[in-house]
């Protein structure tokens, strides 16, 4: 006869939670004549982000309350916005990250015109993006007919400013950019920083031409905001560097 042994399973942990304040910046065009700020207290997790903490609010407290997202994953950029006063991710802050002895300000990006609480109207900043032609500009196919090769090192002198999701994280921290409607912003530089650079690309002159403007590269102020502003950590300061710099001498 066999005799069953058993054991107790080890029951886990339950995670620990914790209830925090959150005072988002609210705006409805159809009630309200100026923002007002609201606050919310929430039960979160450590591991839990700013956006998780939105959803809570808008599934749990206030359905009305509106804010743009999409992958939840850090690649996508929709969810842009001021979170203790510095640009970030909703989606890529993390609760354990910030100090939860004190309440958690939430508000819109600034220098984009605000259309209803955390959402702004991106077409001012799209508007930039587009005007610096960003798309690879040549004068037709290659004489063989096949594709435009690279090597490793020319791939890698573009390879930072690749990065750019469009979030407008870095443009709208800039406060060059709050102060004055016509200037490209860091994030329409990047991205002909991008082009300018690549081997394959012939419309350098083009875009350099575009950015030696009165509203372009010449208006950075290097206070490297964009560049703390940025959630993909490129190094948004130095690329604009770099373009004056191509602007004085030419592309290297």
């Amino acid at each position: 006869m066999s005799t069953a042994v058993t054991s107790a399973a080890k029951v886990p942990e339950p995670i620990a939670t914790f209830t925090a304040t959150f005072i988002i910046r609210r705006f409805d065009p159809e009630v309200d004549e100026e923002p007002r700020w609201q606050d919310f207290d929430v039960e979160m997790r450590a591991t839990d982000r700013i956006l998780d903490a939105l959803h809570k609010i808008k599934w749990e407290q206030d359905g009305s309350l509106t804010f743009r997202r999409s992958c939840a994953h850090g690649v996508c950029g929709s969810d842009a916005m001021r979170i203790n006063g510095k640009n970030r991710l909703a989606c890529k802050t993390l609760i354990k990250d910030l100090d939860i002895s004190k309440p958690i300000y939430v508000e819109a990006i600034k220098g984009l015109p605000l259309e209803k609480d955390l959402i702004v109207d991106m077409e001012p900043f799209f508007d930039s993006f587009r005007s610096v032609n960003p798309f690879l500009m040549v004068a037709g196919p290659t004489k063989d007919g096949k594709e435009r090769v690279q090597s490793p090192v020319e791939r890698a002198r573009f390879d930072d400013t690749t990065k750019c999701i469009l979030c407008a994280a870095c443009t709208s921290s800039c406060p060059v950019f709050w102060t004055d409607g016509q200037y490209f912003g860091p994030a329409a530089i990047v991205n002909a920083h991008r082009f300018i650079f690549d081997s394959r690309d012939e419309g350098a002159k083009v875009r350099l031409d575009i950015l030696n403007d009165k509203e372009g590269v010449w208006r950075c102020r290097t206070t490297f905001n964009c560049t703390d502003a940025c959630p993909r950590g490129i190094q948004v300061t130095q690329a604009i560097a770099e373009v004056k710099m191509a602007i004085l001498r030419g592309k290297p």
